[in-house]
Order: structure tokens, then sequence, then C-alpha cells
């Protein structure tokens, strides 16, 4: 069976909605009470449950829909895709769309009986049709890392209701452009022109009470962010971020978000974290350089900063030619060092240049040698330039 089926097969539907038509024959009686139990879709999420593959569905509003999946389908984990929503009767919806690879799904979702059909067929004229299990998620059951993607996503979408996750009474805003407190956040949304914000998040990673994020945004301009939020009690009580003008790809050909996503050897995370922290530590901070070999698979090196190309030896020339030019790049001091799996995100600051700035790096570790990376460099905002006063770290 084609495996494209299963990176779509994650919604619901489409059982036919010939299965639904006896029912337009019911009493107008019975429709004008039925639509008085109607069930809210949008601004919820649903799983989809067809046994071997689930998904998580969250309409995000009468045209969007972002799915996940739920188990291991051996495709990307999460695409938002736009849909044509029809109502058949209350309660029961036929949804339409075309995903990034040509397959389309149709689907029937009948939320008062928790069926949901799906039809789905690849860009062969192959098709697929399950029939599974509707079930609203509910917020008590989503995780912080939901949470967060939810919260995130809202920026674009409007959604009311993951603002809800944040502590009221007490949000720590480290972004020194934003003034602290939900209030602060709240003011933020509003200054952005209606319908102009676009969010992607990419990555999501747990480490405790600790979720940080790694994220394609378009508001005031596109840009490429790492988010960082803690939790106290289940609510988000502080925020950590930094952002960079999105670059066009590096002289590799890779992005500023490509690349790797799958989280594996969690086993690890702890091993991983002291390595990337040693690495910080030992080269950018202290500058031995005659210890990076050691910490690299020979040339074997993913870059995607923005100037540097592949390989280990792409970053030594990169460097040298910098210094050459007078502009030098120097790590004073690592405030976190955040992991998951095979993941290690570094928050440190130091100067690039003139500049002094705040530096997110992100590593990817395989078999105990920094393979992937990842970065967002931003100039510190001048202290009278602040809107909180909580720094930047």
């Amino acid at each position: 069976m084609n495996k494209i089926f299963f990176t779509t097969a994650i919604l619901f539907s489409f059982g036919l909605s010939s299965a639904y038509a006896q029912n337009k024959s019911s009493s107008k009686t019975k429709i004008k009470n039925k639509m008085e139990n109607t069930i809210k879709v949008i601004g919820n999420k649903f799983k989809a449950d067809f046994g071997t593959y689930a998904f998580e569905l969250n309409f995000e509003s009468e045209n969007q829909l972002t799915w996940k999946a739920l188990t291991n389908t051996g495709f990307g984990v999460s695409e938002t895709v736009s849909i044509t929503k029809t109502e058949i009767r209350p309660n029961v919806y036929m949804v339409y769309w075309k995903e990034k690879s040509g397959t389309t799904v149709t689907h029937v979702e009948d939320f008062e009986k928790q069926i949901v059909y799906t039809n789905i067929t690849a860009p062969d004229h192959s098709f697929l049709n399950l029939k599974g299990k509707l079930t609203k998620i509910n917020n008590s059951d989503m995780n912080k890392k939901e949470k967060v993607a939810a919260l995130l996503k809202s920026i674009e979408t409007g959604a009311k209701e993951p603002v809800s996750y944040i502590n009221p009474n007490k949000y720590i805003q480290h972004n020194l452009g934003v003034a602290d407190g939900l209030a602060g956040f709240g003011a933020l949304l509003q200054q952005l022109p209606q319908n102009s914000a676009k969010v992607n998040t990419v990555r999501v990673f747990q480490d405790g009470d600790y979720i940080f994020t790694h994220s394609d945004y378009n508001f005031f301009g596109p840009k490429i962010g790492f988010d960082i939020f803690r939790f106290e009690d289940g609510k988000i009580v502080e925020h950590w971020d930094n952002l960079q003008e999105t670059a066009k790809p590096n002289p590799s050909g890779h992005t500023m978000i490509d690349g790797t996503t799958e989280i594996k050897d969690l086993d690890k995370t702890e091993a991983n974290k002291t390595l990337v922290r040693n690495f910080v530590e030992d080269i950018l901070v202290g500058g031995k350089m005659e210890k990076l070999a050691g910490y690299f698979d020979g040339d074997n090196y993913i870059q995607h900063n923005p100037q540097i190309p592949d390989q280990l030896s792409g970053l030594g020339k990169t460097l040298e030619a910098l210094g050459k030019q007078g502009i030098f790049l120097k790590y004073d001091k690592i405030h976190k060092v955040l992991g998951e799996g095979n993941f290690v995100l570094v928050v440190s600051e130091g100067h690039f240049g003139k500049d002094y700035n705040s530096f997110y790096d992100l590593f990817r570790v395989e078999n105990g040698k920094i393979a992937e990376h990842w970065d967002v460099i931003e100039p510190i905002l001048a202290k009278e330039n602040w809107k909180n006063n909580n720094g930047k770290f």
C-alpha cells in the first residue's frame, strides 16, 4: 500500500457523503433541535484515530486546518492546509483539502457520533478509504509542547483560547521590545496589521519545564526565531526569544530553518548537552581552536548559518575570511543549555563585529559528534530602549 496515503491520512473522513444523504429526509423540527446542540469545531482540536494511524486535527478557522501525525507515518509530522468545509447537517461536515505533495483528502466528520471517514487520493490516482474514531482533545489533555505550538500559531490565526495557557498574574517577558506581562503580549498582537502574521513552527522541544521552538515567522517582515517558554503549575510564566531577518540560502543551499526534525536518542540528552556546552566553552568562548576537530566526525558538518557553507573546513575558512576583514566572533557567556535527545540549544551573549549580540545556537548531535547547526543572532537593544526591566537573558 502506497505510503503517501498515510502522510495525508490525517484526517477523518470520507466515508462517502451518500452515507448521510438519507438523513436529509429528517424533519425541520429535528434539524432545529440538533442545531441547538451544535458542537463547536472552529478553534478546537480533534483526534482522528484509525487504529494503526492517528492524527490531530486543529480547526484554526473556517478555511484553515493544521494536521499533525500522532503516530509514526514515515512522513512530515504536520502541515497547515487550506480547506473547503461544507455542512451536510448539524454536526456533520464534508471537508476537502490538497496537500503540498499533490495528495487530496476528502472526508466526512460526524462530530455527534464521533465517526470519521477519509478518502485519500494520491497524485498517481491510487486511493485509500479509512474509517476511524473522532474525539475532541480537551485542553487539560494537551501537553506543554502542544500548548506552546498553539500559542505561537494564535499569532497568525487570532485564536483566543491559547492565551489562557499563560499565567495572567505572572508572565515574565525577556523580549526587550515588548512590555512585561500578559498585557504586553496583547499590545504586541494589537500592533500587527490584520491577517498579516504567519507562523510555521518547525521544531518543538522539551527540557523539563522549558519548551523551546524553532519557527519561520512573518510579522513585521519575514523572520526566523527561537522561543523559550517556562511553565509553572501547567501555565506559561516566562518567555525568551531571539529573532533574525530571514536570509537567502547559504552557499550550500540550506536555509535557516530546513533540515532534520526527528528527535531521537532521548537517553543521550544529558551527554549531548554536556558535549555541546563543552564545545561552546572551548571553541566559541575560550578560542581553543586546537580542540575543534575533536567535536566533529571528520569534515562532516551540515551548516544552516546564512554565511557559512557545509563541512568543518567551510566553517574555518569563513572565520578566517571574516578575521581578515576585521570582523571577529567572540562569545562571552553561556546563559542556558537546553536539550531533548539529539538536539541541544545554547543561549549565549557576545560580540559579532561591532555589535553586542544574543546568540541562539541549535546543534544536532549524532554518535557523540556535532552533525548539524542552526543559529539566530540578534543585536541586544540599548537599555534606554527596553520596554521591560527583565533583561535579555
